[in-house]
C-alpha cells in the first residue's frame, strides 16, 4: 500500500502541476497519470478495480459537500430543473444515443439501450469541481448543471431496473421487481431525512459543546458512510444517500466546520478516482479498434452536446449558456462503468464491448477540459447584473444591488454582536462564526444565523467565503489572536482587509508588524466615551471636550509609536497625562 501510494501521489503531483500550469485542469492530469503509472503503460501500480472501489468514496464525499450547500427550501425551488430538464436530458440523450448505436453498429435494440442509456449520464466527479473552481456553482447556470447531474444520480435506479428487465441471464429472473426498488428508495430517503433531523443535529450539538475538532471529523465521516452504506445495502446510489445527509445538515450552524472536516478526504479520494479511471483505460482495446473508439467518442460528445443545447434553449437559456451547458455535460460519466458491468452480467453486451465503451467514456472525460478551454472566448459573455457569485452565506443580495460589501466576523460575543449589527445596518452582508454552541442557539432565537467553527483556522475561513470577502474581522475575547495567524490570513486572502480586536496596547504592539488594516483596543473607545460624558456633566463646552480628546489621542499614538520602535513598554513616559495640564493650541482634530 505504501509503495502504490507513493507512486500514485508522486505521478499525480507531477501531472496535475503540469496540466494546471498549461491551463488544462487537474482532472486530465489525474487521468493521464493513471494511464502512465497503470498496467497499460509502465505497469508500476496494479489492481485498479480495488482502488476504484475505495476511490468512489470521493464521489460520495463530493455529493455530501454539495448537499451541505443546498438547503431543502433552495432545492425545492430547483424542482423544475431537476425533474423536468434533468428527466428530459437523460431520456432524450439515452434514446438518441441508443438509436444511433443501433443503426451505426448493428447492435441489437436491447444491447443498444444497455449502452446508450448509461452514456446519457455525465461525470458528476468532473463537472462539479469545474463549477466550484470557476465560482459558478451558485449561479443560475451552475444550478441548472447541478440539477441535471442530480437527476442523473437519481436515474441510476430506473436504469438498473431497465437493464434487469432486458436481461438474458436466467439468474436475473428472480430479482426484485422495479416497483420494490422504487419503494425501498423512497423509504431510505425518508429514513435519512428523519435521522438527519432527530439524530444528526443533536449529535453535532453535543460534539460542538465538547469542543473536540477530531470528533467532528469522525462524526462527519460516520454520517457520510452511514448514509452511503444504507443506500448501497439497497442496491442504490451511495452518493445519493450522502447528498441527502448533506441537505439535512445544510441549515445547521455546523455546516462550515463539516465542510472543513470532509474537504481534505474528498480531494484526495476524488483524485484517486480519476487515477483509477486512467489505470482502467484499456489501451489494447483502443489499439485494436482505434477508429471505432474515436468515432463513438465523437458521436457521444456531439450527440449529447447537441441534445442538451436544444433542451437548454427550450428552457429559455441564451445560446451561449446553452452551448456551455451542452459542452460541460457532453462526456460520459463514472456511473456508466457500473451500468456496463450490469449489462455484461445480464448478457446484453460482451465483455469486449464493455471495455471498448469504457475507453470511450474515459476519452470523452478527457476532452471536456479541452472543449471548455477552446470555446471560452466564443461562448463568453459578461456576467448578468443580478447574477450571484459564490461568497459568504447570508449576504442575500447581488453586487448590483447597491454594490454591497461583505465581511466574515469571527466571534459573536458582545463585541462581535455590535460590529455585526452596525455592518448590517449599513448594508454590508456578514457571515458569523463562533465556537460557543450556547451563543449560537441564543442568536438563533433572535433570528441571527451564526455558524459553528474555529474561525482562527484558514480552512474554516475559506469554507465561510473568506476568498471573496472584503473584510475579515476578528472580534474574539482576550488575546486569542497572534501575529502568525494574521500574517497567514493576509497571505491566504489578500483581497480582504483584516480587522482585529485586542485587549490592550500589548496586543496592538504584538500585531503591529502584521499589516492588519485595523487593530483596535476593546476598551479605549468606551473609556473615552465615559470621559466625554464626565466633561459634559462638569459643564465643559463641546470645543473643550473635543480638544481634550484630540490631545489624549495624539499623545497616546506618540507613546504607542515609541513603544513599538524601542520594544520598551516604558518608553515615552512624558506623553502620559499625570496632572492637570493646559491644552496646547496647536492640537487639531487630525493630531
Amino acid at each position: 500500500m505504501l509503495h502504490d501510494g507513493f507512486l500514485l501521489l508522486g505521478f499525480a503531483l507531477a501531472f496535475v502541476l503540469l496540466f494546471r500550469r498549461v491551463g488544462l485542469g487537474a482532472t486530465l492530469g489525474y487521468l493521464l497519470a493513471g494511464v502512465v503509472v497503470g498496467p497499460q503503460c509502465l505497469h508500476l501500480v496494479g489492481d485498479a478495480e480495488q482502488k476504484m472501489g475505495i476511490a468512489e468514496l470521493g464521489i460520495t464525499l463530493l455529493l455530501f459537500l454539495v448537499g451541505l450547500e443546498l438547503e431543502p427550501a433552495r432545492l425545492w425551488k430547483m424542482r423544475r430543473d431537476i425533474f423536468v430538464l434533468g428527466s428530459l436530458q437523460v431520456t432524450a440523450c439515452g434514446l438518441v444515443l441508443a438509436a444511433a448505436l443501433h443503426f451505426a453498429t448493428g447492435f441489437s435494440s436491447a444491447a443498444a439501450l444497455a449502452l446508450g442509456l448509461p452514456l446519457a449520464l455525465s461525470s458528476t466527479a468532473q463537472v462539479l469541481p469545474m463549477l466550484q473552481s470557476s465560482g459558478r456553482m451558485k449561479t443560475r447556470f451552475g444550478e441548472r448543471a447541478f440539477a441535471v447531474l442530480l437527476l442523473q444520480d437519481l436515474s441510476i435506479i430506473p436504469l438498473i431496473t431497465i437493464v434487469a428487465a432486458l436481461s438474458r441471464n436466467p439468474a436475473d429472473a428472480g430479482g426484485p421487481p422495479g416497483w420494490l426498488m422504487v419503494a425501498e428508495t423512497a423509504g431510505a430517503i425518508v429514513a435519512l431525512v428523519v435521522a438527519g433531523r432527530y439524530l444528526l443535529r443533536p449529535l453535532f450539538r453535543v460534539i460542538g459543546n465538547l469542543g473536540e475538532r477530531e470528533m467532528f471529523v469522525v462524526a462527519a465521516l460516520f454520517t457520510v458512510l452511514a448514509a452511503a452504506a444504507l443506500m448501497q445495502m439497497l442496491g442504490l446510489s451511495s452518493a445519493l444517500g450522502a447528498f441527502i445527509a448533506g441537505v439535512m445538515l445544510a441549515g445547521t450552524p455546523y455546516r462550515h466546520e463539516l465542510e472543513a472536516a470532509v474537504e481534505p478526504f474528498r480531494s484526495i479520494l476524488l483524485g484517486l478516482f480519476f487515477l483509477s479511471v486512467g489505470m482502467m483505460l484499456d489501451l489494447s482495446a483502443i489499439v485494436q479498434e482505434p477508429l471505432f473508439v474515436l468515432a463513438i467518442t465523437l458521436l457521444l460528445i456531439t450527440t449529447k452536446a447537441a441534445v442538451i443545447f436544444g433542451l437548454a434553449l427550450l428552457f429559455r437559456m441564451n445560446w451561449r449558456g446553452a452551448l456551455a451547458l451542452g459542452l460541460l455535460l457532453s462526456q460520459g460519466g463514472e456511473f456508466a462503468f457500473v451500468l456496463f458491468t450490469q449489462a455484461t452480467r445480464a448478457q446484453l453486451i460482451a465483455p469486449q464491448a464493455a471495455s471498448l465503451f469504457g475507453a470511450v467514456v474515459t476519452l470523452s472525460m478527457a476532452t471536456t477540459p479541452f472543449l471548455m478551454s477552446a470555446t471560452r472566448k466564443f461562448r463568453a459573455e459578461p456576467a448578468a447584473k443580478d447574477e450571484v457569485r459564490e461568497g459568504p452565506e447570508g449576504i442575500g443580495k447581488s453586487r448590483a444591488e447597491g454594490d454591497c460589501a461583505n465581511a466574515v466576523i469571527v466571534g459573536y460575543g458582545r463585541f462581535g454582536q455590535t460590529v455585526a449589527q452596525m455592518l448590517l445596518a449599513g448594508g454590508i452582508g456578514v457571515t458569523l462564526i463562533d465556537r460557543n454552541v450556547g451563543m449560537i442557539d441564543t442568536a438563533a432565537t433572535f433570528g441571527s444565523r451564526v455558524y459553528f467553527g474555529d474561525g482562527t483556522r484558514l480552512d474554516v475561513l475559506r469554507q465561510a467565503g473568506a476568498d471573496s470577502a472584503e473584510m475579515i474581522m476578528f472580534c474574539l475575547d482576550g488575546d486569542q489572536i497572534d501575529a502568525e495567524l494574521i500574517e497567514a490570513v493576509g497571505q491566504a486572502f489578500p483581497q480582504a482587509a483584516v480587522h482585529v480586536r485586542v485587549f490592550d496596547r500589548f496586543g496592538m504592539i504584538k500585531l503591529e508588524p502584521t499589516g492588519a488594516a485595523l487593530v483596535i483596543r476593546e476598551t479605549i473607545e468606551s473609556a473615552i466615551a465615559m470621559a466625554r460624558a464626565a466633561f459634559d456633566g462638569a459643564g465643559l463646552s463641546q470645543e473643550a471636550i473635543r480638544r481634550a480628546e484630540v490631545a489624549y489621542r495624539a499623545r497616546d499614538r506618540e507613546r504607542l509609536r515609541a513603544q513599538i520602535e524601542t520594544g520598551d513598554m516604558h518608553a515615552a513616559p512624558e506623553r502620559i497625562f499625570t496632572e492637570v495640564e493646559g491644552l496646547p493650541p496647536e492640537i487639531t482634530a487630525t493630531g
